[in-house]
């Protein structure tokens, strides 16, 4: 088999013009790009998200999803099984398992081209060093030039055989890239006919899909009753919040689909991928933490608060919400600390990347302060529950 495919290589290699190869991504995502991106997509994807829900029927398939697909995943043709229309689809994936196949010989013969031209300049060093040696008259310096320099001749037939070998594996990945691209770009016209013909076929408008959200924690307690604005205020707040950042788990979709097919399609490795991921969901951890409680949420041992009546549970939060404040508090004052000392800087990170630090650990004072508040909301309404609600 890797023998056919080194013949369609060579022959494609031979067939294609020297520009056709598959191209190196050198895209560095922007540091402004990555905060905005935080900021911006949430705040797209609520209003798109309620804009749905308003809309209690749907469509089969849409123009817009099928661009969406077409865009992201379309050199498998995901956007052709979305439209019904999988045949050419089918043909997408074959071309993109050979890309893969392609490269993967690519890189086998990128090893063995670098291990021959060391094997090159090794066998040049033992002609220089023994030329000097011929130069000064040694005695038997003569034959041992004449070995070196053929075992260089050798080396460089090697280094030649194998840059070969290497560009026509190139080539036949970068013709099957090329022909992804072409076929894309004739679906780019075609999807609009497409999704009318799907539509065609399923003309029947499906209802959106009625769930119910399963109650939990404190909200099975009647103490889940008792409001007032300040209540609800900061548990709209925390709302808000958790709702927000949800979002950036999407995000980590398409930023890690990207750096996949970078890396393992135009073997280009990002240097930001992972650490923005990672700084994202550690911000998403702090800003979320309010939302988490408000939801009661958080891992706790609750075998024997669990069988202690509401009011007794209820004292038992009074009590012991001194020690959550004094953890919130000090966590929002050292973070404050942190987030200060950034500031004064304008503290990056010693990654080549070097994305700002200062955003990240000013999470941590906003975080602390949602989650004191939705604390402090907490105790207002064990408070009312125990000394107000119950003398009535």
């Amino acid at each position: 088999m890797r023998e056919i495919f080194a013949t369609i290589a060579a022959w494609v290699h031979a067939l294609l013009p020297e520009w056709v190869r598959l191209p190196s991504l050198t895209f560095s995502l922007p540091h402004w790009a990555y905060w905005l991106g935080l900021l911006a997509f949430p705040l797209i994807a609520m209003y798109l998200v309620q804009r749905s829900e308003e809309e209690r029927t749907q469509k089969p398939v849409s123009v817009a999803v099928a661009y969406l697909l077409w865009f992201w995943s379309g050199f498998v043709g995901l956007h052709r099984f979305y439209v019904r229309a999988p045949v050419l689809g089918i043909v997408y994936i074959g071309l993109f398992l050979l890309v893969l196949y392609a490269n993967v010989q690519g890189t086998l013969a990128r090893n063995y081209a670098s291990e021959v031209a060391n094997e090159l300049r090794v066998a040049k060093f033992m002609v220089k060093r023994i030329q000097k040696d011929v130069d000064r008259g040694r005695s038997g310096a003569a034959p041992k030039l004449e070995a070196a320099t053929k075992n260089t001749e050798r080396a460089q037939r090697k280094v030649d055989a194998a840059d070969l070998v290497l560009d026509q594996w190139r080539a036949l990945a970068g013709g099957f890239f090329a022909t992804i691209v072409i076929l894309l770009a004739y679906d780019a016209f075609k999807i609009p006919s497409l999704v009318r013909r799907c539509l065609a076929r399923e003309t029947d408008a499906r209802p959106v899909q009625e769930f119910e959200v399963m109650e939990r924690g404190a909200k099975a307690d009647e103490r889940a009753l008792i409001t007032n604005p300040a209540i609800r205020f900061i548990e709209a707040l925390s709302g808000w919040a958790g709702n927000f950042v949800a979002y950036w788990s999407v995000i980590a979709v398409f930023v890690y689909y990207y750096e996949v097919i970078a890396r393992y399609v135009f073997n280009s490795p990002t240097n930001w991928a992972h650490e923005s991921m990672f700084l994202m969901f550690g911000m998403q951890y702090l800003l979320s933490g309010a939302y988490a409680y408000r939801e009661d949420a958080h891992v706790r041992v609750d075998v024997i608060y669990a069988k202690f009546s509401t009011r007794t549970r209820a004292i038992i939060d009074i009590v012991t919400s001194f020690f959550f404040l004094v953890f919130t508090i000090t966590l929002m004052l050292t973070g404050y600390l942190f987030a200060s000392d950034a500031v004064d800087v304008w503290e990056v990170s010693f990654t080549e990347w070097a994305i700002e630090y200062w955003p990240v650990k000013i999470t941590f004072v906003i975080g602390a302060l949602l989650l004191l508040l939705q604390g402090l909301a907490k105790l207002m309404r064990d408070v009312i529950y125990v000394f107000w609600q119950e003398a009535q």
